[in-house]
């Protein structure tokens, strides 16, 4: 199969941008990869896993140059600077895109700056791990996964289309949508259940200190299961809750109603309508996202490398 892209530019190498330099060239989307870091360490470490057989360079405007695609792997705070510094090296017909959490905000921004013969095709890939940098990225990551994107009103239709098809390259199931439609869909399943799990690490800290007792110790599989990303990059998070914040805001007000809804249940001793509130939850779960989960289990042998070695997690960026 001939590649979808010539040359790729991935700028950052943490849990995404490593994941999709291996899988992109695993999976024979790219006949040329150029990958580039902010931090020496990172870039150094990608030279030494030779992933992809990637060519390392020092900066992104030097990994842009000649590029037909450019991925932003970066954090959601710093998408839109990094495209103003690389967009006047993009050449005529190439495709600026991200894999961050939050789009309208950021799509905004770049508009307001991209030169015209560049098209904005921003995705989001739904799949990660609560670990990050070079070491972690896996080239199986993206299999079965959804990836959203969110092109720019302006971006050329064949930019999109190609975008579209690098990404089921990867292994993605693909969805395309507008970006404060994208915004809206992930506040609900990404970013209230991440403020919520860091929400109640800190109930737990603070009734530790109230209490003067161990609690988190004695945690079991649930409290693990749940929290289990609040170990996610604290400043990432604190980009995207504050990008998103709007439709943060509106689904955390949303929630809290419905948190006071089962507290008043509970109050009044009232079972009938606290079994209710548990069985429509319980109910929708099973028919949706239990069945959702079971369909695209990736193969264990679509989580493995033929031609990269992947090392063991790490949690440096």
């Amino acid at each position: 199969m001939a590649a979808i892209i010539r040359r790729l530019a991935v700028i950052g190498q943490g849990l995404i941008g490593s994941s999709i330099t291996r899988a992109a060239w695993e999976r024979n989307a790219v006949a040329e990869l150029v990958v580039t870091d902010a931090s020496p360490k990172v870039r150094e470490r990608v030279a030494e896993l030779g992933l992809g057989a990637a060519r390392v360079v020092e900066s992104a405007p030097e990994a842009v140059d000649g590029a037909d695609l450019v991925i932003l792997c970066v954090p959601v705070g710093q998408i839109a600077a990094v495209a103003r510094e690389v967009s006047p090296v993009m050449k005529p017909g190439a495709i600026l895109s991200d894999v961050g959490s939050v789009k309208a905000s950021v799509v905004d921004e770049i508009e307001s700056f991209l030169p015209a013969h560049v098209s904005l095709v921003p995705a989001h890939p739904m799949a990660g791990t609560e670990f990050s940098g070079p070491d972690a990225g896996m080239p199986g990551l993206f299999v079965n996964r959804w990836c959203i994107v969110t092109p720019s009103a302006h971006a050329d239709p064949q930019a999109v289309d190609t975008a579209r098809r690098f990404w089921e390259a990867l292994g993605s199931r693909v969805e395309i949508m507008a970006p404060l439609q994208h915004d809206n869909v992930v506040t609900l399943v990404s970013h209230l259940p991440h403020l919520i799990a860091y929400s109640i690490f800190h109930t737990a800290l603070k009734h530790e200190e109230r209490t003067h007792s161990e609690v988190i110790k004695f945690s079991a599989g649930g409290f693990r299961d749940f929290t289990r990303i609040a170990s996610s990059n604290p400043g990432m998070w604190r980009d995207i809750f504050l990008g998103n914040k709007p439709q943060v805001l509106d689904m955390l007000h949303r929630f809290i109603g419905d948190l006071e809804e089962f507290a008043s249940a509970i109050g009044r001793e009232d079972g009938e309508t606290l079994e209710r509130l548990l069985s429509t939850s319980r109910t929708a779960r099973r028919r949706v996202i239990e069945k959702e989960h079971i369909s695209v289990q990736p193969k264990p042998d679509e989580m493995k490398s033929d031609r990269t070695l992947i090392r063991p997690y790490s949690s440096e960026y």
